[in-house]
């Protein structure tokens, strides 16, 4: 089957976060993407919403298979029915792991520059954060372990959050990387959160490796956030799942995440992802080709027309992460002068950690002539802060 990606679909006027924005301007920020699901999500939403009842939901057997069959077929990791509870989101779940995994003034380690939101349900719980810088040469990023070690070995610290692909750099740590992180955190009694939701998003031919599969230990100690709805662009519909090998662990998450309320299923969540995970492979391997078109476009473009900006070569997501130090001093002031100027929304890398100033990150899930537009502003803006005519 043919899919459109290059069909530009209008998200204003529709409650959407990304585009309700002024007129004039360009979002290539938050991630999600401007592309219409899968035809058979499509159809599983129509028909449970044709049925026209809406009441409460339970999950069937079919929500726990499709989990399992997919993460066996797409990622070789054979998930036990058991290790599955549902979640309204990854986002919840962090913030219900962090809540109860941890006690207050506690410290929880993150990998920066990594996903902003890890911060706010770090800080507004009521524990402290603590950043271990990835290192980064030569345009990649690695694992500082000095100084993962020396952070992990703080008593105080009970709780590492792993980005597993990383936002925003688009690493995809391979099982050396994993299993060293896993036997740290157990040494030293820190419980790993690990946020796999940008795992089905990778580069062709590439595939994630889940943490939780890597070794007894990294079973032992972890809590995997799953969700197909960055890969088929379902955020609004609130579907996600944790997988929680260890009994007495999975206890701990079960209860805090209905003590929450946040493991309840609303009435397309299941029938969304049960489409999604047993119905929509064909769909996402032409959306991974046509992503990585995007990207390899945007990387050349910049390469060519703005020789100062940097491009991390990321295996994973959809999101390009841009070194911006060869042209200014200041991202986030940069940041502004896109917005304000060219009208071209990107995120500012100072968001995601001390160690993101200076970046900026793009999102390329759109049609191909909106990323074009939105490269031609950008290279204009750079022209212009370049010749110090406007700041």
């Amino acid at each position: 089957m043919e899919y459109d990606f290059d069909k530009v679909i209008s998200r204003r006027n529709t409650g959407s976060l990304k585009w309700d924005i002024a007129e004039d301007e360009l979002p290539l920020w938050v991630a999600d993407m401007d592309f219409v699901t899968a035809p058979a999500i499509r159809t599983a939403v129509e028909k449970r919403a044709a049925h026209g009842i809406f009441g409460y939901s339970i999950l069937p057997e079919a929500w726990y298979q499709a989990y399992m069959q997919w993460w066996e077929k797409r990622h070789h990791f054979s998930i036990e029915r058991d290790w599955l509870i549902f979640t309204t989101g990854v986002v919840p779940a962090i913030s219900t792991a962090v809540r109860r995994l941890t006690a207050p003034a506690e410290n929880v380690l993150v990998q920066t520059p990594c996903y902003n939101i890890f911060f706010n349900s770090i800080r507004n719980n009521g524990r402290n954060i603590v950043q271990s810088p990835l290192r980064y040469e030569n345009g990649t990023y690695s694992v500082d372990w000095e100084d993962l070690e020396k952070n992990l070995s703080d008593p105080q610290t009970t709780l590492m959050i792993l980005c597993n692909p990383q936002n925003p750099t688009g690493v995809i740590w391979n099982r050396e990387t994993l299993q060293r992180i896993g036997e740290l955190c157990h040494r030293y009694g820190v419980t790993v959160l690990s946020d796999e939701i940008h795992c089905d998003l990778t580069e062709p031919g590439k595939e994630y490796i889940p943490f939780a599969s890597v070794s007894e230990i990294n079973r032992q100690i972890s809590v995997t956030c799953i969700s197909p709805t960055k890969t088929f662009n379902l955020a609004g519909l609130q579907t996600a799942a944790v997988v929680v090998p260890d009994e007495k662990l999975r206890h701990k998450m079960w209860r805090a995440l209905n003590t929450d309320e946040v493991a309840e299923p609303n009435a397309f969540a299941v029938d969304a992802a049960v489409a999604a995970f047993t119905e929509s492979e064909e769909w996402l391997d032409a959306l991974r080709a046509y992503l990585w078109g995007n990207k390899r476009y945007a990387e050349e473009y910049l390469k060519r027309e703005v020789p100062q900006i940097g491009v991390i070569p990321g295996e994973a997501t959809y999101l390009m992460w841009l070194d911006c130090t060869g042209l200014v001093g200041d991202s986030r002031a940069f940041y502004k002068f896109l917005r304000r100027e060219k009208k071209v929304f990107l995120s500012d890398g100072g968001q995601f950690g001390d160690n993101g100033r200076g970046f900026l990150r793009l999102n390329v899930a759109c049609p191909r002539s909106i990323l074009e537009e939105g490269l031609k502003r950008f290279r204009q803006g750079a022209e212009e802060w370049k010749s110090g005519r406007i700041r």
